[in-house]
């Protein structure tokens, strides 16, 4: 009688085995939580693959925690008074200058300290509601993690220089951002993010095609949500503009990440991984 086959593993858990593989050595040589950056743009799964690696490295016996930058946003009401302050575009979450920053370093700082006397928590933020939860949603860790991995879209991306801000890149910028004030201001933001980038020990990069490829897999992941009725959940035309803040960084971190990274993961326009570098 023949033996059924085994199912080949899943793309992400045959990729997180080989990028955990990758760093084994690294993690279990350092003196402190082995923190790895993962930068992919809207749609790449790099949420997903955190997950993933969370689950194998544990499994390894690392304790592991994943930050994502996604819930580091400030809520709805201090972006609000930011808008008020400095641009009526920032009241959408997404761009640098709408994360709080300084706590997530702060989060990155607890971490090695963890315990049940210190414990760390952190925001979890609920894009349904565009705010933040309540705390008592928040995660609590009470030991010292091996590894963190922090996950985000335009993780390690380095500000644009002065004179590519001049000319808009979409419809949003010329019409909403006529005098450049709003693109300015969040590339000036970003440089705030540097001291993060640099508490990476390894950086990943989930790199897509091309910026019409991601648009095109966020869309994909805005149609499941209006079927399932989600709260905030946009049209074609709402999500067209919301992308449109997100357009200059996204085309400037799909030409400059792929050399800042240790490691590239490319894909496909259908999400299949067709390249693995390390450097």
């Amino acid at each position: 009688m023949s033996m059924p086959k085994p199912h080949p593993p899943a793309p992400n858990a045959s990729l997180a085995g080989h990028l955990l593989d990758q760093y084994a050595g690294r993690i279990a040589r350092s003196r402190r939580p082995y923190i790895i950056g993962l930068s992919g743009l809207q749609g790449s799964g790099k949420s997903t693959l955190a997950r993933e690696m969370k689950a194998q490295a544990e499994a390894r016996g690392w304790p592991t925690e994943v930050l994502s930058l996604d819930d580091f946003y400030y809520s709805r009401s201090e972006r609000e008074l930011i808008a008020q302050q400095i641009h009526p575009l920032l009241r959408t979450r997404g761009v640098p200058g709408t994360h709080e920053i300084e706590l997530l370093l702060s989060v990155l700082a607890a971490l090695p300290q963890a315990s049940e006397k210190l414990p760390v928590t952190w925001p979890r933020f609920d894009k349904g509601r565009d705010t933040r939860m309540p705390p008592s949603r928040w995660p609590r860790v009470v030991r010292p993690p091996r590894l963190v991995i922090v996950e985000g879209w335009a993780l390690g991306l380095r500000p644009q220089l002065q004179s590519e801000l001049d000319v808009p890149v979409n419809r949003l910028e010329r019409e909403e951002d006529a005098d450049g004030s709003w693109r300015h201001w969040v590339n000036k933001q970003l440089r705030g993010y540097q001291p993060l980038w640099r508490k990476f020990d390894a950086l990943i990069v989930l790199q897509a095609p091309n910026w019409d490829v991601v648009r095109r897999w966020r869309g994909e992941t805005e149609e499941e949500l209006l079927a399932r009725h989600a709260p905030l959940a946009m049209d074609a035309a709402t999500l067209e503009r919301f992308l449109q803040h997100y357009e200059r960084l996204s085309r400037h971190a799909l030409a400059t990440l792929p050399a800042l990274a240790d490691s590239v993961v490319e894909y496909d326009d259908d999400r299949h991984m067709t390249g693995l570098t390390h450097s």
